[in-house]
């Protein structure tokens, strides 16, 4: 048997909430919600006017995954220019 602990969507949010805060300065939420036809969706607020980030998926965790994957692509973007 693994003795990988599994990670919870709190840690999850947690890390993207963090990783947003670092990068972009205020943040006003990171969320998860669940609609009936898309399925669910993890969301990133910003305080600053910057559009809000949004990432769908079949799972909350696969949600959470993506939105995270979409906050580095930006992030390493920016770090780039």
């Amino acid at each position: 048997m693994s003795d990988i602990p599994k990670k919870t969507n709190t840690e999850r949010i947690k890390r993207i909430y963090d990783l947003c805060e670092e990068h972009f300065g205020d943040i006003r939420f990171v969320g998860i919600k669940y609609h009936k036809k898309i399925g669910w969706i993890a969301k990133a607020q910003f305080d600053d006017g910057f559009e809000n980030l949004t990432a769908d998926g079949e799972t909350s965790v696969e949600a959470l995954r993506k939105l995270k994957k979409r906050v580095k692509k930006i992030i390493n973007r920016y770090n780039k220019v």
